[in-house]
């Protein structure tokens, strides 16, 4: 079955028209020397994101493998995308089963292309596409399996795909996002009593893995992510990730939820390496709220903070919001201004561990929906590319200030 569907995948490739730099009406300019270069005396990886369908994209994967060392599949490695819920009814151990075939052809290109690869995420509580995993036989209209056939089922499946990768692709993935937004946005999110403020509803609903794996869920996915990790002798770093993480109030939370993490095993094994910030900054779908100096201000004292509990520091997705075509200028100042006052500090002048900014704002879509998730994300202006796949004003400006022409 496995073969099948990768033929078949293979095939659906083909049909698929690759885009020229014609085709697009735009390159990326040649001009330039590879970004990433550029930050590695800074001590930080440079990043970017790809999907799948992004593969077919000559212009884009020619600007990604020339100017970025580190690439996050956007949802290729998440477990909505890799577990396949009749492999899973099928398996004769009972413990899930999935199908890595489109992951294996992106982790194939980067290794081909010399790409690190953040692996990008193990645990996620949006599980909208996959609430059969917690129930019995995974068959959604059976009871939910019981607490300790899903904790069984979690360790399984961090275990299978942790390991997967690193043997098949030794040394290509880096670091993992063990667990992804597991903290809640405001006080109905979580109870009371916790600090760590672990979401107990996710979508209208409850938080399943919370639920259904336990209050420590967070901790014990950590926990099962470096038995692994021991276990293989790999060097792969691990990372709790999340949004909104220069923020006060969630920047407390991050700091209690750290310190459980760091305190639950029994042996003293330290099970988290560190932080991801998600970086989206600005307004979501608005420019109320972007471009703000005080956000420059809250990401260094975050990078501060998260280094402080002795974690690496990465900014994970970022996305620098405009909403606005008429402030180019202002966006690539303050897209300058947070790599030279910030980025290019943290290892120099601060002694905090910042290993790598990743951006997933590469190209302007102003074109979408007002409405849509990208739209709002991403913002429509707020990336390195025009629509055309043409260098802009904020790529070149964080070119120069990186070389230290300004």
């Amino acid at each position: 079955m496995h073969r099948f569907l990768s033929v078949a995948l293979a095939l659906v490739l083909c049909l698929i028209p690759v885009l020229s730099s014609a085709e697009l009406a735009g390159t990326v300019s040649s001009d330039y020397e590879p970004l990433y270069r550029f930050a590695e005396p800074y001590g930080f990886r440079l990043g970017g994101a790809f999907g799948y369908w992004d593969m077919r994209n000559t212009v884009f994967m020619g600007f990604l493998d020339d100017h970025f060392n580190s690439l996050t599949c956007t949802n290729e490695t998440k477990a909505y995308s890799l577990l396949k819920q009749n492999l899973c009814k099928a398996s004769p151990d009972g413990m899930p089963r999935m199908d890595y075939s489109q992951a294996d052809q992106m982790l194939k290109w980067c290794q081909a292309h010399g790409k690190s690869v953040r692996g990008h995420v193990l645990v996620w509580d949006a599980v909208m596409q996959y609430p059969w995993f917690f129930h019995e036989d995974y068959d959604a209209s059976k009871p939910f399996a019981s607490q300790e056939v899903n904790r069984e089922r979690l360790a399984s499946y961090i275990d299978q795909v942790i390991t997967h990768f690193e043997e098949t692709f030794p040394g290509v993935i880096y670091c993992w996002d063990v667990v992804n937004e597991a903290i809640g946005d405001s006080a109905s999110d979580w109870r009371a009593s916790d600090p760590r403020h672990i979401r107990i509803v996710r979508d209208g609903g409850p938080n399943y893995f919370q639920a259904y794996v336990g209050d420590d869920y967070v901790e014990y996915a950590f926990q099962c992510a470096r038995n692994t990790v021991e276990k293989l002798g790999a060097d792969i770093k691990l990372f709790y990730n999340d949004y909104n993480m220069f923020m006060s109030e969630k920047r407390n939370a991050a700091v209690a939820l750290i310190k459980s993490i760091q305190s639950y095993d029994p042996d003293g094994r330290p099970l988290i390496d560190g932080l991801g910030m998600q970086g989206y900054i600005g307004g979501y779908g608005t420019q109320s709220g972007c471009l703000q100096a005080s956000n420059i201000s809250d990401i260094r004292t975050s990078i501060r903070t998260y280094s402080s509990l002795g974690l690496e520091v990465q900014l994970t997705e970022m996305a620098v919001r405009n909403f606005d075509q008429s402030r180019a200028a202002e966006h690539a100042e303050y897209y300058g201004r947070l790599f030279s006052d910030v980025f290019m500090k943290a290892n120099t002048e601060e002694k905090a561990p910042l290993t790598a900014v990743c951006i997933w704002g590469l190209v302007d879509a102003p074109e979408n929906d007002k409405n849509s998730y990208t739209y709002k994300m991403n913002s429509p202006y707020g990336c390195f590319l025009n629509t055309k796949y043409q260098i802009k004003t904020c790529f070149d400006t964080v070119y120069h200030v990186l070389k230290g022409d300004q």
